[in-house]
């Protein structure tokens, strides 16, 4: 009997990586084998067209980096409001659209549309909207009697704006910053919407009403039974959104026309300027590399810190 079992194996192994093998040539082609070459590239000096050996000069060079030290601090500033932001509200519309009978579809269609739309297309009607001199934005501030704002524009901290100058310019997100993060909530929050009603329609409706019947309320319900029960999509969505935070460009770029200040300049922004613009192919590879394995490291340590506090029904 155990000869079969293990050929039976045997097979099953190779079927599956055959199965397999269409993913892994593309992810290894476009994925694994850039990031290799990446880190090649980073281990040397171009001027022009002399290349130098120099080792990992060009990765203590981005340690030692003012610019690089400020995107990082956007890009995180970026990630700990947008990822947050998103999921809450993608959680509680989709709460909300699952108590809808009667268009539901209408409405799943309308919040999803954002995201199958162009970004280029949507933050240039933003950049309309938010312009300072003609922009719909600063006409509403106008018409309730307060002060028109720079908007993208505006690199002042938005703790300072709203503390009429009490808290130091430099502190918190600048207000440009929240404009690109409000843009990537309004694009972002319908995937998670659709994903969310997906999970919440395989909630048994047994223990919600088992939780009403022992004297839990709506919000307890949702809080105790609900959220607990769609938790392993909540946190893919995070690692996916935290990621996608970090690797951030098309929107930071769409909406400030690709030339973004120090106040709107994350670190995907900064590696491209570097590498394209000013031709430090070395040391644009060297941020990228550390990108990539700061990355790998946070999704591992969300990993060992959120996954054990999941529960992944049986």
């Amino acid at each position: 009997m155990t000869q079969p079992v293990h050929a039976s194996r045997k097979r099953e192994t190779f079927t599956a990586f055959i199965l397999l093998a269409p993913a892994l040539a593309v992810l290894g082609t476009f994925g694994v084998a850039p990031m290799i070459y990446a880190g090649y590239l980073s281990l040397f000096r171009y001027r022009y067209s002399v290349v130098t050996f120099s080792g990992v000069d060009n990765y203590r060079r981005a340690i030692g980096d003012e610019n690089f030290w400020a995107s990082v601090e956007v890009t995180a500033y970026y990630t700990l409001l947008a990822v947050p932001a998103t999921l809450m509200l993608s959680l509680a519309t989709a709460m909300l659209l699952r108590t809808i009978g009667r268009g539901r579809g209408v409405f799943r269609t309308a919040y999803f549309l954002p995201y199958v739309t162009s970004i280029v297309a949507a933050a240039t009607v933003w950049r309309v909207l938010l312009n300072p001199q003609f922009g719909m934005a600063n006409a509403l501030l106008e018409f309730f009697g307060l002060p028109a704002q720079a908007w993208l524009l505006e690199p002042r901290g938005i703790l300072h704006i709203a503390t009429l100058g009490y808290v130091p310019i430099e502190w918190g997100p600048s207000l440009s910053l929240c404009c690109i993060v409000f843009f990537e909530i309004w694009h972002s929050a319908g995937f998670m919407i659709v994903v969310l009603i997906a999970a919440l329609a395989s909630v048994p409706r047994e223990l919600e009403d088992a939780a009403r019947i022992d004297g839990a309320g709506r919000w307890q319900t949702a809080w105790s039974v609900t959220v607990p029960m769609v938790a392993p999509t909540l946190f893919l969505l995070a690692v996916v959104g935290v990621i996608g935070a970090f690797q951030a460009f098309n929107s930071f770029y769409a909406l400030t026309g690709g030339v973004p200040d120090a106040a709107t300049r994350n670190l995907t922004m900064y590696i491209y300027a570097t590498f394209y613009e000013n031709q430090q192919i070395g040391y644009g590879a060297a941020m990228a590399s550390m990108l990539a394995i700061a990355l790998a490291g946070l999704t591992l340590a969300q990993w060992r810190l959120l996954g054990r506090r999941v529960y992944y029904e049986s």
